[in-house]
């Protein structure tokens, strides 16, 4: 959808929309924001009411500049602003770490199974110290997208911030190892050895997101309870459940 008039179709006699970009499919901000923005312009021509959009921290501004080459985060926050000086009535849920990532962060030890998982992390995330918003996003995504339509207008401006809680690498790997009985080991990797674990196209930008975990935080250390307390009766999925459900990845 690179232009309002392509876009029309999809918001057409619409009251709400719930608009997701996707950065990975051109690998291109410019793309992303294009798309982003002839969405918001279509559904501003067609009297949407309110747009739900699928935003992320802008992690150039929250780390003074240190970090970059976040760019699939700050696409996402570029487009924020822009709806949100459409004037269209508009939410934004801005999902956690993706539970199923952990699937490639923990892994078999190379050196056998018998010698249990390890999880590689650059060389300055401290496993006790950095804080990781874990998400089911498959599971759990729609709770706090509902809760957004549910409490409008209320929600009208807003940041919902979607994860189940905080966790620290320390109490992911206490958890996992609960779940699985296997010991998992934490490996600070020093950055450029880091860097070529990574896809070579986007190896900065991911290192990078690594680093935000640590400083300035992936939520730049907001508090998750206003959040989960839209959600009333609705619970999202904790680490552990998750693990057990999927310890299969890990044994």
């Amino acid at each position: 959808m690179s232009s309002s008039q392509e876009a029309h179709p999809a918001v057409q006699n619409a009251h709400t929309i719930f608009l997701v970009t996707n950065f990975w499919e051109s690998m291109s901000s410019a793309t992303e924001i294009a798309q982003g923005k002839a969405v918001t312009d279509a559904a501003k021509a067609a009297g949407v009411k309110h747009i739900i959009f699928s935003s992320l921290l802008h992690v150039s501004d929250a780390s003074n500049g240190r970090l970059s080459h976040v760019t699939h985060f700050d696409s996402k926050a570029e487009i924020e602003t822009y709806i949100r000086a459409s004037g269209v009535p508009s939410t934004f849920v801005q999902p956690g770490l993706y539970m199923t990532g952990l699937f490639g962060f923990i892994r078999q030890n190379p050196e056998g199974k018998d010698k249990g998982l390890v999880w590689a992390m650059p060389e300055g995330v401290k496993a006790q110290e950095a804080k990781m918003p874990l998400l089911d996003a498959e599971r759990d995504t729609g709770l706090f997208v509902r809760a957004a339509v549910r409490h409008f207008p209320e929600t009208e401006g807003r940041r919902i911030l979607a994860a189940t809680e905080y966790y620290t690498p320390a109490r992911i790997m206490a958890e996992l190892e609960e779940v699985t009985g296997k010991k998992v080991s934490y490996m600070e990797t020093p950055h450029d050895a880091f860097k070529t674990f990574l896809p070579k196209a986007a190896a900065e930008e991911l290192f990078e997101n690594m680093l935000l975990f640590q400083d300035p935080g992936y939520y730049a250390g907001a508090d998750l309870q206003p959040s989960l307390q839209l959600l009333g009766d609705d619970k999202p999925i904790t680490w552990k459940a998750f693990a057990q459900q999927n310890k299969d990845k890990w044994t």
